[in-house]
């Protein structure tokens, strides 16, 4: 039998993308009935079932409603075993409900200072560069001009699988109107950055629905929230929230494209299961292999097994 080798192989790079948790400090809910942080645990009890391995998840701002203390506090309490766990880091990222002071001190054990929070983090040789958007006092975005020049500085050296940026505004446009009111601007500078870079996809949250677009020549990709959601089916030039529709992103690297998956949360029914032994199965019977990873070939998995294909659509 002839066997064939996958258009693709496994990914180098496994991350999960989740956005928009908007914890409460002492169990209170958000619009008096949204219990976001059983919600958050409710994703990450699926991924952690589901034996997804990222090698990190990131954040992408707003991951306490109102920037309280004690709701980092419970944030980390929600994360931190789950990641240990799964073995993946954890990367924030700010947002425009998020208060800087407390953001530093209880998710980066960090004075509590007021300045934008960019950073780098590499995962092996993918670098993620984080980009704090957020104005204090206002929910639009903004990145200021000293921001951009280091930006610039950093993106002058190249990574050997290149760099996702993150962030929580994103560049692109909203189907809802009202979002203008909120959204990143001045966007041309962060456009003169990046164009020409080794950027390979922007992520980001804030529109509370899953959307994806080009900037820059760049991929955009954004996560739905984990608290509650935009009824995008609202009569057109209204806004809507449901406590529904959540949902958060895979992000697989590979060394010519990036893919981002969007995963809807809550249990429908099954139409059939096709379990990994009898995927690897199959896949043998038809003479296909799915190539390794070039780079990384036994971390990065989306299941527990190093050795278990991953069945083909059929």
């Amino acid at each position: 039998m002839t066997t064939r080798t996958a258009e693709y192989p496994r990914p180098d790079h496994f991350l999960l993308h989740i956005s928009d948790t908007h914890l409460l400090a002492g169990g209170e809910k958000l619009y008096g009935s949204v219990d976001s942080a059983e919600h958050l645990s409710g994703l990450l009890a699926e991924v952690e079932a589901s034996g997804g391995r990222p090698e990190a998840i990131i954040f992408t701002g707003d991951l306490a409603d109102r920037g309280q203390p004690d709701a980092y506090d419970r944030l980390r309490e929600i994360v931190d075993p789950v990641a240990r766990r799964i073995g993946a880091r954890v990367i924030w990222v700010m947002g425009n409900h998020d208060d800087r002071a407390s953001f530093r001190f209880g998710l980066r054990d960090e004075l509590p200072t007021v300045e934008p929070i960019d950073d780098v983090v590499w995962i092996g040789g993918l670098r993620i560069i984080t980009l704090d958007s957020s104005v204090p006092g206002h929910h639009y975005g903004e990145v200021s001009s000293d921001q951009l020049d280091w930006l610039a500085a950093e993106l002058a050296t190249t990574a050997p699988d290149g760099t996702i940026l993150a962030m929580h505004h994103p560049p692109i446009p909203s189907v809802l109107d009202l979002a203008v009111s909120v959204e990143l601007r001045d966007q041309a500078g962060l456009a003169e950055v990046l164009l020409g870079s080794d950027v390979r996809s922007i992520i980001a949250g804030h529109l509370h629905y899953s959307s994806m677009a080009m900037f820059a020549g760049i991929p955009v990709s954004v996560a739905s929230a984990s608290c509650y959601t935009q009824d995008l089916n609202v009569p057109v030039g209204g806004t809507r929230g449901r406590d529904g529709g959540r949902a958060f992103n895979l992000v697989h690297v590979y060394p010519t494209t990036v893919l981002h998956s969007v995963v809807p949360l809550g249990t429908t029914p099954a139409l059939d299961y096709i379990d990994p032994v009898e995927s690897a199965r199959r896949l043998e019977l038809g003479g296909i292999r799915i190539g390794a990873s070039l780079t990384n070939p036994t971390r990065v998995r989306s299941d527990p097994s190093p050795t278990t294909p991953i069945s083909l659509p059929v």
